[in-house]
């Protein structure tokens, strides 16, 4: 079987870091998802508010790093629990177990850094070493080297 889960979406209030019995950080938080379709009769494009819960690292992460409104990308897999509200009724309730938290937008003015700790994903023993980025993905123009056009070009 087979469990894995990416949404980006935007922060619906700021992250707050919680304590279980145990000193385990946990956070919960939702995020808001547009759909990839525009309705026909609001022209616009409906929004899923998706609930997710980081652990450990994770949590601490995202509630060191992101705010309200900010965009996030969560890497984790989906989770159901049964419980029994007020009224006595039985209830489930889906969320998303994040593995990883990603920023998914410019980092806000005023905000310092090194441009590290741009992503968190918890280390685990069988995870390869991490892998600098090619040359072209810092986005810088003076990386990109100038194709030569003999008119020979295929396309």
């Amino acid at each position: 079987m087979y469990n894995k889960v990416i949404v980006m979406g935007r922060l619906t209030a700021d992250p707050e870091l919680r304590q279980t019995t145990g000193g385990v950080a946990v956070t919960s938080f939702s995020i808001a998802v547009n759909r990839a379709f525009v309705s026909k009769s609001t022209g616009e494009r409906p929004v899923d508010f998706l609930d997710i819960v980081a652990w450990r690292q994770t949590a601490e992460f995202v509630c060191r790093y992101f705010t309200k409104g900010r965009q996030i990308l969560i890497e984790g897999s989906i989770q159901t629990r049964s419980y029994v509200d007020k009224a006595g009724n039985n209830r489930r309730a889906w969320e998303i177990v994040a593995d990883g938290a990603f920023f998914a937008d410019s980092r806000p003015s005023g905000d310092g850094g090194s441009g590290s700790g741009d992503s968190f994903r918890p280390k685990s023993d069988d995870s390869p070493p991490p892998q600098q980025a090619p040359a072209y993905a810092s986005g810088n123009v003076d990386d990109f080297a100038e194709i030569d056009d003999d008119g020979d070009l295929p396309f």
